[in-house]
């Protein structure tokens, strides 16, 4: 079974950093690509970033230049470097790991951010 475990979310501030980890842990067979959903209340989940195996990364347009994903294959372990804060960045954010077989979620971290 494959656990995914987030941290690093919390209080920031605008114009501020946050960084998230996201790490996995289990019987990962393969390991496609992973990535960070938000969810902000009232509003549906959204794609905030995704990244390859090989490193390719995409970004959604809110947080393009301001967001840098990143991982370590070795540690099974994904980050999402978030600077210039926004308060529209309040969310829960997920990581998803994608493989051939399944989808596998982590419970979210809340980030909010104050103005």
């Amino acid at each position: 079974q494959v656990q995914l475990v987030e941290s690093g979310g919390g209080l920031g501030q605008a114009g501020g950093s946050l960084r998230l980890s996201c790490a996995a842990s289990g019987s990962i067979s393969s390991n496609i690509a992973m990535g960070w959903y938000r969810q902000a209340p009232g509003k549906q989940r959204e794609l905030v970033a995704t990244i390859t195996s090989g490193g390719g990364t995409s970004y959604a347009d809110p947080v393009k230049g301001r967001f840098t994903s990143s991982r370590d294959n070795a540690k099974n372990t994904l980050y999402l470097q978030m600077t210039g804060l926004k308060p529209e960045d309040t969310a829960v954010y997920c990581c998803l790991l994608a493989t051939h077989s399944s989808d596998y979620w982590g419970q979210g971290t809340q980030v909010t951010v104050s103005s």
